[in-house]
């Protein structure tokens, strides 16, 4: 099972989704849109485990959220960062692709191919 945590308004996410649908693997794909179906903090820490990068790279730092919420203080802990992200789901980086025990950020999308 692939999961692809997708926003159908950005490119990136939709090239992405494209690249994984287009796969000659054949795998049976789960597609979250998170802005409709957001990531509970339980999901965010399995992502962030499975991801292997810092927390912050998972945010989108360009949001406004992101300043209004004051998410640029290095202060904050991982887990009131990935409680931002759970409350404004639209503060997390897309699109990301989870396929068993792996996950990417897939930007740029061809990073998809490393899960897959």
């Amino acid at each position: 099972m692939i999961t692809v945590y997708h926003n159908p308004r950005c490119s990136k996410s939709r090239e992405a989704l494209a690249l994984v649908e287009g796969s000659p693997a054949g795998h049976d794909l789960q597609i979250i849109e998170y802005l409709k179906t957001p990531p509970t903090l339980a999901d965010l820490k399995r992502l962030h485990q499975l991801l292997g990068v810092p927390v912050r790279e998972m945010i989108r730092s360009n949001e406004t959220e992101f300043a209004e919420l004051g998410l640029a203080d290095t202060a904050l802990s991982d887990d009131k960062l990935l409680a931002a992200v759970a409350k404004h789901p639209k503060l997390l980086q897309r699109p990301i692709v989870v396929n068993g025990n792996k996950a990417v950020i897939a930007r740029p999308p061809e990073l998809v191919s490393g899960v897959l």
